[in-house]
């Protein structure tokens, strides 16, 4: 599938952005985010009616280019940082330059990618690759819309995870997609002094604040991405079999991560050392922490919760209790404990101890989760995405293991983004529970 850029420009703010707002000052928790974008991508079909020409499906997406630039535009004046460029490791300076917007246009049909999905085709939806590097003059989110020869849109964007986290960036999305819609209703206010609540002093050097899971079994190879998706059907059942003990009410991203950590712990046991721990990391908002909550805060306001697996041989149930009271462990008083002049402080110390966790762990995993964070909501005038995807890995790199967890088009069930290395993955897709539940790369559309 060939993707031919037709333009590229910078879209500015539709008002400019006030002089004393123009040097965004990073907190700590933003400098030690990692230093790498946050992707997606939206795929939108036409939805045509019959007897529409090639004229008339070029006029409609013509209009549908123009509405997404216009209120963007209008997005960026509220969220102005998406307009800047990356300062240094400290500071985005928001000068109005614009976002990154790229025009492309593919021959193919969309329902040819979505009837047989290749995720690792997902780049080419995404901005220029060499954006994404967070350099110093770069910009810190971008855009690319690509046009199919039905009609059809992908819209695909990226933002750096120094100045927003997956729930930071929803809001810009939703924002945007309620401009469009003309529903001001629907529109975050966002608050951009995040630094005031985890401020963050030059003298320390930023790593004493690199989190270990940044640092420690980073691993080298062919890093490969399979999709495992769970119907709603399968969650009921695990939901089912982790209550059988004292765990209460379980959710399904529990259930789900529970059930990934046994089936990882599984084909850890040829390997070296297995007698030891397995480490598990979980990423925890914040925001609903804190008392009162942190609303509408742009900036990352995600902390890991560490879990650690002694018995690999223990059944999903005892997983899943102890996944419950890791994550319990991010609490108010957690969050309080990092604010004022000793947050930057006690952060520190807790990082201390983290790495201590890494390095007697054998192997770790690290999970995400982009529930209820309205993905498959993000209407722009024209009805909701058919499908919604990240990126894809297929080639050699420095990485991690790593599972994203997205809602389903129906939002029962949930969609795993899993990156792990050739011969790891080979291992995953030839557990039998693992494949009880779940339904490797199926068809989106369906």
């Amino acid at each position: 599938m060939e993707v031919k850029i037709i333009s590229t420009e910078c879209i500015k703010p539709s008002s400019p952005t006030p002089h004393h707002l123009r040097n965004h000052k990073l907190s700590f928790f933003d400098q030690y985010a990692p230093h790498q974008q946050i992707p997606l991508v939206l795929f939108y079909s036409l939805n045509k009616e019959e007897n529409l020409t090639p004229s008339d499906i070029n006029h409609i997406v013509s209009e549908r280019l123009q509405l997404l630039k216009q209120s963007v535009s209008e997005t960026l004046s509220r969220f102005y940082i998406f307009a800047g460029k990356i300062k240094d490791h400290c500071a985005v300076d928001c000068n109005d330059e614009g976002i990154y917007f790229a025009e492309a246009r593919v021959d193919s049909l969309l329902n040819d990618l979505l009837s047989h999905p290749d995720i690792h085709l997902m780049s080419k939806f995404l901005p220029y690759d060499g954006l994404w590097r967070p350099n110093a003059g770069n910009h810190v989110a971008g855009v690319q819309v690509t046009t199919f020869a039905c009609g059809g849109i992908a819209v695909g964007i990226f933002v750096s995870h120094m100045i927003a986290d997956g729930v930071a960036f929803s809001w810009f999305l939703k924002s945007w997609a309620a401009r469009a819609r003309k529903n001001n209703e629907a529109e975050v206010y966002p608050k951009f002094d995040a630094s005031s609540v985890f401020p963050y002093e030059n003298e320390c050097p930023r790593e004493k604040l690199l989190t270990p899971v940044l640092t420690s079994h980073l691993k080298f190879g062919k890093f490969i991405t399979r999709r495992f998706v769970f119907d709603a059907s399968a969650i009921a059942k695990l939901k089912a079999e982790a209550t059988r003990s004292s765990v209460q009410n379980p959710t399904r991203v529990e259930v789900v991560t529970a059930l990934f950590a046994k089936c990882f712990m599984a084909a850890l046991k040829q390997k070296p050392d297995s007698d030891k721990p397995f480490l598990l990391t979980h990423a925890v908002n914040l925001r609903r922490k804190a008392i009162p909550q942190f609303s509408e805060y742009m900036g990352n306001f995600v902390r890991l919760s560490y879990v650690v697996f002694k018995d690999p041989d223990e059944e999903l149930h005892d997983l899943v209790r102890q996944l419950k009271e890791g994550i319990a462990k991010v609490n108010r008083d957690f969050v309080s404990n990092l604010q004022g002049d000793e947050g930057l402080l006690n952060l520190i110390e807790a990082v201390k101890y983290e790495r201590e966790v890494c390095d007697a762990a054998v192997d770790k995993i690290s999970f995400s989760s982009w529930f209820n964070f309205g993905i498959y909501d993000l209407d722009f005038g024209w009805g909701k995405p058919d499908w919604a995807g990240m990126i894809g890995l297929n080639d050699s790199a420095t990485f991690h293991n790593v599972v994203m967890l997205m809602d389903t088009r129906k939002g029962d069930g949930i969609e795993a983004w899993v990156y792990l290395l050739e011969e790891e993955m080979a291992k995953l897709l030839l557990d039998k529970e693992l494949l009880a539940f779940a339904t490797v790369d199926p068809n989106p559309l369906k």
